[in-house]
């Protein structure tokens, strides 16, 4: 709207030049007379609509009806009817009476134009309440009396009926204003808010990052707010920026104290860390296993207690624990392989020591049993420089060379009783304690289901029944 009335006055203000050029030079209203009917330059100058001149090409029947309300004397003075009332406009000696009537309803025509264009920019959403005012000013001394030929009257009501419409728009521009402002307040307020819940909510599982990410957020929509609503009073914006700023201030108060609060913990971690690689270090090529595997975990729980001294550290600090832990362990490893080499290597020894012993029962006399005894030892003191086996084959093969031990032990006992002068005395007792525990053996062989408890039992039963023979 504002570009277009800068073109529309340029256009009327090149009509009015040539308009004015090809006027006689005699043909002007005397100075005496635009002084007292023109608006002071000052006025004119700040008028929006000041620039609007008249235009060559106004319709006929305007001119006439205009030029009714005129008429020029025989001295060339152009006077204008107010009411029932003349006023003199001006003077033009050398153009004829149609000449000055013609070129002063012109005029006014101009000015009614001027008129129409205020009207018509009161309908605009982009007027100021400033440019309504000065418009009016400007509008007010230029129809107050003026140098023209037409309607004053009709002028002036006019002007009073567009400075109704005027107020009226000032007061719709005053309420706009006001519900854009209380919007723009509420909107900066919501921003406002978030930033101080933001700043409320802080502590121990705070996300800095995300959190620092948001207040970033809410700085750009305060800027952006700041560009593109209208203008918020001076107080008003300050107070909201004194609390948006407060929040920022209290949220980077609070990550620089978290911050320093890490640093320490992660130096403090990174130190306590260090020492534990030393430790590590020192007993990484220990060769007391079980000892220092232990010890190995003791330093492994404290690692996790330790806490963490960042990705980068951390990852450089596990690394040289990891080295001596697995220089450790790999050794252990290495140890236990050969130890359970050796170990098979032992059961295999004493498997066939086993077969040789177990060749020697039965044994039915004396004298085969203290044959068998003299064997026997020789295969036990064999056994007994072998070394370990698996574990899980030890008590196999031991109850195995038991079973043939106890045996020979059987016959041995029942040969010596033989010699012995209370042997018939005992030989009785003995046999029926026999033939009780075997017969409780019997039982507990039927109800076992374990078969490696029921081998046991059956081997003990064995035992039994070969002392029993024994003495019968």
């Amino acid at each position: 709207m504002a570009d277009s009335n800068v073109t529309e006055s340029k256009t009327t203000d090149n009509a009015v030049a040539n308009d004015e050029a090809t006027t006689p030079a005699a043909a002007v209203p005397s100075p005496a007379a635009m002084k007292a009917h023109a608006p002071s330059p000052a006025v004119l100058a700040k008028s929006p609509v000041a620039h609007l001149a008249s235009s060559s090409s106004h319709d006929d029947v305007e001119l006439k009806e205009a030029e009714s309300f005129g008429r020029v004397d025989g001295n060339g003075t152009v006077y204008v009817k107010e009411g029932e009332e003349e006023r003199e406009v001006g003077q033009f000696p050398d153009a004829s009476a149609d000449e000055a009537l013609a070129l002063y309803a012109r005029r006014y025509l101009d000015l009614k134009a001027k008129l129409d264009v205020f009207a018509n920019r009161l309908k605009s959403n982009s007027i100021k309440p400033r440019e309504i005012d000065e418009t009016l000013a400007a509008l007010t001394e230029e129809v107050k009396q003026p140098a023209v030929v037409g309607d004053i009257p009709a002028l002036q009501s006019q002007l009073e009926e567009l400075r109704k419409k005027a107020a009226a728009k000032k007061d719709a521009i005053a309420k706009a204003r006001k519900e854009a402002m209380t919007k723009a307040i509420a909107e900066r307020t919501s921003i406002v808010e978030k930033a101080e819940a933001l700043a409320a909510g802080l502590g121990d599982n705070t996300n800095w990052r995300s959190t620092a990410d948001k207040f970033r957020s809410l700085f750009e929509q305060w800027q952006e707010h700041q560009r593109t609503t209208i203008r918020i009073d001076k107080a008003e914006a300050d107070a909201l920026w004194k609390r948006f700023s407060g929040a920022r201030t209290t949220f980077n108060q609070a990550r620089r104290k978290w911050a320093q609060a890490r640093d320490a913990e992660r130096s403090h971690a990174k130190a306590q860390k260090e020492a534990i690689i030393a430790e590590a270090n020192e007993i990484k090529d220990s060769t007391a296993w079980g000892e220092t595997s232990r010890k190995f975990n003791e330093l492994m729980d404290r690692w996790k207690k330790a806490g963490r001294a960042g990705r980068n550290e951390d990852d450089a600090l596990w690394a040289q624990f990891r080295a001596a832990a697995d220089t450790f362990f790999n050794a252990r490893q290495a140890d236990r392989e050969q130890i359970s080499s050796n170990e098979k290597e032992n059961l295999a020894q004493k498997e066939a020591l086993l077969a040789k012993a177990e060749a020697l029962v039965p044994v039915e006399t004396g004298e085969q049993a203290k044959q068998a005894r003299v064997k026997l030892a020789q295969i036990q003191e064999e056994w007994d420089q072998i070394g370990y086996v698996p574990r899980e084959d030890m008590r196999r093969i031991e109850g195995r060379l038991d079973a043939v031990d106890n045996q020979i032990k059987a016959v041995e006992d029942a040969a010596w009783k033989k010699t012995d002068p209370e042997a018939d005395a005992r030989k009785s007792s003995f046999e029926g304690q026999l033939k009780a525990q075997l017969a409780e053996l019997d039982e507990q062989i039927a109800k076992e289901s374990d078969a490696k408890k029921k081998a046991k039992l059956e081997a003990e039963k064995a035992t039994k029944e070969q002392w029993l023979n024994a003495i019968m």
